[in-house]
């Protein structure tokens, strides 16, 4: 599938172009982009800030971008994405902004150039709701929350 990107500003040429990092890897990584001035961004604990990368993209039509954490990131720095998975919409030209949330408890600083996150390439289906008055029964039926056991 090819999938157009564009760089929006000058201090997005030294930033790697998201990538896959093996030859298995689902998501490619996607890296932040500071303003010349800026020497990192500061996240504290308990914080969350819309990270910036420099890039617009073009989807085909019935697919999405997924928007998702770095497994590494999380578990070593507890860093993660809000609104996970975050979906970037086969419409949308704007800026790819992550929006990166510190649940450590240290600062955490983003420099220029640093992966930050994951994205999936996904296709999706639209449905046609149809409203109905009652709907076909289940096994599990409403049963929600832990319904099904604990293990």
């Amino acid at each position: 599938m090819n999938v157009e990107l564009k760089r929006l500003r000058p201090s997005a040429q030294s930033v790697d172009l998201p990538s896959y990092a093996t030859t298995g890897s689902a998501g490619l990584d996607i890296r932040a982009c500071l303003e010349p001035d800026q020497s990192c961004l500061t996240i504290e604990p308990g914080k969350r800030m819309a990270i910036p990368t420099g890039l617009a993209i073009a989807l085909p039509s019935g697919t999405e971008a997924q928007i998702r954490p770095r497994s590494g990131l999380a578990l070593k720095k507890g860093i993660t994405c809000l609104n996970t998975p975050g979906t970037i919409d086969s419409d949308y030209r704007g800026e790819i902004k992550i929006i990166l949330a510190n649940l450590g408890d240290q600062t955490f600083m983003v420099r220029h150039g640093d992966r930050i996150a994951q994205m999936v390439i996904a296709p999706y289906i639209r449905a046609e709701l149809h409203l109905v008055e009652e709907l076909g029964d289940t096994e599990r039926g409403a049963g929600g929350f832990g319904s099904t056991g604990i293990d």
